[in-house]
């Protein structure tokens, strides 16, 4: 049996889980996520946890056990604690404000980058330490936001100048020697 599947997903008092088929639904203090499983496993809440079976030990389901069972309590922290993400710029000029909610960055183009947060994010900025913190109660969303932060201006191996997530550890390469003459 899977580990992680059969443990018990413990929800605290202040958050109310619902299941509709294979539908849950989490509410909390930070906000309310709804997700889609796959019919066929058994959720339940039992004695102030949410437990997840399947129904046969098929490769299949034993793969979906762990996930749902992780999915779930991914969403239950979420609602109560949430997440972050914090990402360093790092290069001369490179810098982020806020702009309102918007979160807006020059990072060496023509033109600056705007990125407007989806409903249940928030980004801050401190520009002492040239840091970008994405904050929100869905991980999946958080994760993606930052990555997508840091695709406008990958880490250049050469000078280390770039956008990265904080205490990524980058390789920097060595340059040219010269001509052999």
């Amino acid at each position: 049996m899977s580990r992680i599947g059969k443990m018990p997903v413990p929800v605290p008092t202040a958050v109310n889980v619902s299941i509709e088929g294979s539908t849950v639904t989490v509410k909390g203090p930070k906000g309310a996520m709804t997700r889609e499983f796959h019919p066929e496993m058994l959720i339940s809440v039992e004695d102030g946890a949410v437990h997840v079976r399947r129904p046969n030990d098929e490769r299949y389901f034993r793969a979906l056990h762990g996930l749902t069972r992780a999915l779930i309590n991914n969403m239950v922290t979420g609602v109560t604690e949430g997440y972050s993400k914090t990402l360093e710029i790092r290069g001369t000029g490179y810098r982020a404000e806020l702009q309102g909610a918007n979160l807006v960055m020059n990072l060496g183009f023509s033109h600056p980058v705007v990125m407007v947060p989806p409903e249940g994010i928030q980004y801050e900025v401190n520009a002492r330490t040239s840091t970008v913190t994405v904050r929100g109660y869905d991980k999946e969303l958080v994760g993606r936001l930052a990555a997508q932060i840091k695709d406008w201006r990958p880490v250049d191996p050469y000078l280390g100048k770039g956008i990265r997530f904080q205490g990524e550890v980058v390789r920097h390469k060595a340059g040219k020697t010269g001509q052999a003459g």
